[in-house]
């Protein structure tokens, strides 16, 4: 089921771009497709963005419920999961688009996995009206055209590590793939100067210290900018370059597409800032108008009686 639903719609999807593209190029397929797929997966997200800003402004109101509980944990669930229902916030939001992006690169990787073992498998696990493409047509007759490169630039098809030793354009792939996706980490961390590190709380907590949960948590998150990348960087290094050249355009689609949800965020935190300060003025100068008023009638008052 997994092979039928999964990777032969993304594997299709891959070959179909493949086949149009002028030029027949697999490298400049892989990067149209990432960006596709990145494009079709917009909505949700803006909606993983949302929420972890939602969760990030959460914070204060999560520390002020810590401290007027105590230490009761019943009554702190309980408030934390009232806050969540009131601002309408789940605290596992932001999973599914993680799946959703482990089942593309599963089922990317499986589908050039057969393609690398054999070129042969572009013509065989194609969907018939894919078959019928001019281009498929063609390769089904010399597959000894399908060229797995990168613009004619380096071959995808090899790992950075491999039998041949170390083929440095798949590592600066790696490298790249690793680097954006820490770029891309620390730009939805929030940024604070009395952030303490991970290490400091846990050496504190072995103390006798009770340790506060959202700061903990709070460190955590910022330890997987490097965690998340670290793991890329190995476990990507001895696989086809063609998935470090996914991951790689995929996190740059996704830096971008964060810079603009983002900035938009912060132009609506502009606009509500601009809407308070006309509000306060404008019920400022309402307050003060029949204050006025009443100092004349006063005074009319005064002379009326001298």
């Amino acid at each position: 089921m997994f092979q039928q639903f999964i990777v032969q719609p993304i594997f299709n999807l891959l070959v179909f771009i493949y086949a149009i593209l002028p030029g027949h190029n697999f490298g400049a397929a892989i990067i149209i497709f990432t960006v596709v797929v990145r494009l079709l997966m917009w909505p949700l997200v803006k909606k993983q963005l949302h929420h972890a800003k939602a969760m990030r402004e959460l914070q204060p109101e999560l520390k002020r419920i810590k401290k007027e509980t105590k230490g009761d944990r019943q009554k702190e669930s309980q408030l934390v999961m009232e806050l969540y229902k009131e601002r309408q916030v789940s605290p596992f939001g932001s999973i599914g688009i993680l799946i959703v992006q482990l089942i593309i690169l599963i089922g990317l990787y499986s589908g050039l996995n057969h393609v690398i073992k054999n070129p042969q498998a572009i013509i065989d696990r194609s969907y018939d009206w894919i078959k019928d493409l001019s281009w498929l047509k063609q390769l089904g007759s010399d597959i000894s055209q399908f060229d797995a490169s990168l613009f004619g630039l380096m071959d995808i098809s090899r790992p950075a590590v491999g039998p041949n030793g170390w083929y440095i354009p798949a590592l600066l792939l790696v490298i790249g793939s690793a680097a954006i996706q820490y770029f891309q980490s620390a730009q939805l961390m929030p940024q604070s100067k009395d952030a303490r590190k991970l290490r400091q709380i846990l050496k504190e907590a072995s103390s006798g210290k009770q340790a506060d949960q959202s700061e903990v948590n709070a460190a955590i998150g910022r330890s997987t900018r490097y965690f998340i990348p670290f793991m890329i960087l190995i476990f990507t290094v001895s696989l086809p370059s063609a998935l470090s050249l996914y991951w790689l355009v995929s996190g740059l689609v996704a830096y971008l597409q964060q810079s603009k949800v983002l900035k938009q965020d912060e132009q609506e935190l502009e606009a509500i800032a601009d809407a308070s300060v006309k509000k306060e003025v404008i019920e400022g100068e309402i307050i003060e108008k029949p204050k006025s008023k009443k100092k004349k009638t006063s005074t009319k008052t005064k002379r009326r009686k001298t």
